[in-house]
């Protein structure tokens, strides 16, 4: 039996009370009338952020490295060989240490000349103060 025949007659066809089903009125109206009662939200929301996120792919990251930390792993790059020690300090190649980076975070005890491809300010100007040198490399 469909169930057409089935509620034929029977006033409600299977919905409960005679005024529920009725119109759009049951339903807060119709298309996107009554927002503010309704589950979903069609409309713009506010404060929503605008544009798209680059794909990882395409997101260059520069990995740093603080002088304070370079100084303590200066044994470490000696032994990689990305460091080598001269006679009145270290040569360091920060490329072939796997950074990009000199940044100007800590103290520096010992002359260093350290290659890179960029280098902080303070960077610069801490090398320069113990008698090292920045070299920028490509």
């Amino acid at each position: 039996m469909s169930k057409r025949k089935k509620y034929r007659g029977s006033g409600t066809h299977g919905s409960g009370s005679k005024k529920k089903r009725r119109g759009a009125g049951s339903r807060v109206g119709r298309g996107k009338g009554g927002q503010k009662h309704r589950k979903f939200k069609y409309m713009k929301e506010k404060g929503k952020k605008k544009g798209f996120k680059r794909p990882v792919a395409v997101r260059k990251t520069k990995k740093g490295i603080n002088i304070k930390e370079l100084e303590q792993k200066l044994d470490e790059l000696v032994d990689i060989g990305a460091a080598e020690q001269k006679d009145d300090g270290f040569k360091v190649n920060l490329k072939q240490a796997g950074y990009d980076k000199l940044l100007g975070s800590g103290k520096i005890t010992q002359k260093l000349e350290v290659e890179a491809e960029d280098f902080s300010e303070e960077a610069k100007e801490k090398l320069e103060e113990t008698g090292g040198s920045a070299i920028e490399i490509s």
